[in-house]
């Protein structure tokens, strides 16, 4: 009885659920940051894993990034963005502030991919690997700002506008970064096309 009564105080929009809860957070209750934290980690832990390239690095700029949000959500004022693009551009702030201290990327250990239902067999496995390994080749051909730019768009699913405040950009600039690592990586999959 107390799960139902839960279930119908909690709002059914995500978005309203979002701002209750930062609403709460700013007033400083505890639980409500936990809950934020909670609904985002696992977003941001990606994203930077993504962005710096191990886990290590991915692990402490997560922290830092929900610090930050301890330390500034008072400040945080509802705009066209939502509540994860202005979590997502600290942590953008954060990467690019680790990229300019370290001038430096260090490739992630291989992490095995968990096993399959169905056997495949080992050529299959060697074939997806060379897939893998050739689409992450070439998307480290493209420039850090279309890398960040797909990564938001295709990965996390953002849409323009929240791309463009994470990475404080116009939308006509993502949108233009995007065409262009589009066509980039058209051009080496299919050179003669």
């Amino acid at each position: 009885m107390a799960e139902e009564t839960a279930k119908a105080e909690r709002p059914k929009d995500s978005t309203a659920q979002v701002r209750k809860l930062v609403e709460r957070a700013q007033a400083g209750e505890r639980v409500a940051l936990e809950e934020l934290y909670l609904i985002h980690f696992d977003r941001i832990y990606s994203y930077l894993h993504m962005t710096v390239g191990n886990r290590h690095d991915a692990e402490d700029l997560t922290t830092q990034t929900f610090l930050k949000m301890l330390e500034s959500i008072g400040r945080f004022r509802w705009q066209a963005a939502p509540f994860s693009a202005w979590l997502f551009r600290i942590a953008h702030n954060l990467s690019m502030d680790h990229f300019r201290a370290n001038r430096r990327w260090q490739p992630e250990e291989e992490v095995p991919e968990p096993p399959d239902s169905e056997e495949r067999s080992a050529e299959d496995e060697a074939l997806q690997s060379i897939g893998r390994q050739s689409m992450m080749s070439l998307i480290d051909t493209l420039s850090p700002e279309q890398q960040q730019v797909l990564t938001l768009k295709f990965v996390f699913n953002f849409p323009n506008g929240d791309v463009a405040t994470i990475l404080e950009k116009t939308e006509g600039a993502i949108k233009s970064l995007q065409h262009r690592a589009l066509v980039s990586l058209q051009k080496q999959i299919a050179p003669d096309a």
